[in-house]
């Protein structure tokens, strides 16, 4: 009978394994448009492509449906998400709702200690900054700040909203950074030191604006998305 439990237990945690490998696996791809915009999934093929059965897959697949990187509709089945500029700027207004929240809420619960941290962290990154030459490492450096704010909220729903909304929007925000660098650690440190000076209202203020985007901004960021996954080899297509 125990021989059996731990048959089964293993079985179980095995599954578990399973459905965490492809999930990640298929976040990638739907993360970075390997899988075009609105595209139907050939689920036989996927699990082939993954070396998966159908059962974790589909499991997996459900489990990206309810974060918001897959769509499903009867007689469709699975999709890509969309990419259009309604919705990254819903994107965009739920994180610079979100960030407000948790700036404030950082601001109230994080010791003086810590906020010096956050702003050690920013002095021996700036030159980074100023260096990186990949999109990629400027979006990093970002969120390695905005995370560590996330931390000192003590929220770990709003922590983990942010971090689906990071991962939602991380393709648009590289590809956009490769033509302006909107992240700048002035921006940060605008935002560490208000906290650090006890001006909640400041700090939210700043928070905000370092975030938001204007409807415009996101037509042109979806623009240059669409010409990235569309047109990725440009002579491919005869465009010079």
């Amino acid at each position: 009978m125990q021989l059996l439990y731990y048959l089964l237990k293993n079985m179980q945690m095995a599954k578990i394994s399973s459905v965490d490998r492809i999930y990640t696996d298929v976040k990638n791809m739907v993360s970075h448009f390997d899988i075009k915009p609105d595209e139907k999934l050939n689920e036989a093929r996927m699990a082939e492509q993954l070396g998966a059965s159908r059962t974790p897959l589909r499991e997996a697949l459900n489990r990206l449906v309810s974060e918001g990187f897959l769509t499903f509709s009867t007689g469709r089945g699975f999709s890509c998400r969309s990419l259009n500029a309604n919705q990254i700027l819903d994107l965009y207004q739920a994180r610079e709702a979100v960030e407000a929240k948790m700036v404030e809420l950082a601001s109230q619960r994080a010791s003086p200690s810590e906020l010096e941290n956050i702003r050690d962290m920013l002095n021996n990154s700036e030159n980074r900054y100023h260096e990186a030459t990949d999109a990629k490492e400027l979006v990093g450096l970002d969120e390695q700040f905005h995370i560590a704010i996330a931390g000192l909220s003590q929220n770990t729903e709003l922590i983990r909203i942010l971090k689906n909304l990071n991962d939602r929007i991380r393709f648009v925000r590289t590809i956009d950074l490769e033509k302006r660098r909107v992240v700048t650690p002035q921006n940060h440190l605008d935002i560490i030191d208000a906290m650090i000076a006890g001006d909640v209202t400041r700090a939210v203020h700043s928070m905000q604006t370092h975030v938001v985007r204007s409807s415009e901004e996101a037509t042109d960021a979806v623009r240059k998305a669409y010409a990235r996954i569309y047109l990725a080899d440009p002579a491919a297509h005869g465009v010079t």
